[in-house]
């Protein structure tokens, strides 16, 4: 079952718009579970300068079913033009939170 499951991470410079991100995602089934990182301070370029910014990382639990969905809400949502959208593969975990997360990812 590990290879159903992935977290999908984005990065936010609002803290409460981080926790709207969260939840909805949550609300919508479209991730069993989402944390939030303490802010992080990034640095990147951005129109031929590096720019820094606090940021939000925010990780979502989902399944591969649900990845294509979470992945067109949140680019719908994300105020940043070109908001970071990276997957990592889950390749091991616990049977019982690995169900749980498709479980609750299930469309109703």
């Amino acid at each position: 079952m590990a290879h159903e499951i992935v977290i999908a991470q984005t990065t936010s410079d609002n803290e409460d718009q981080a926790k709207a991100l969260a939840r909805g995602a949550v609300e919508s089934k479209l991730a069993a579970g989402v944390h939030i990182d303490p802010p992080i301070t990034a640095f990147y370029w951005w129109k031929g300068k590096v720019e820094t910014a606090q940021e939000w990382r925010i990780s979502y639990m989902t399944s591969t079913d649900r990845l294509p969905a979470l992945e067109a809400w949140l680019h719908e949502k994300h105020p940043y033009d070109v908001p970071q959208w990276v997957t990592l593969p889950v390749t091991g975990g616990s049977e019982a939170y690995l169900s749980w997360v498709v479980e609750e990812t299930h469309p109703q």
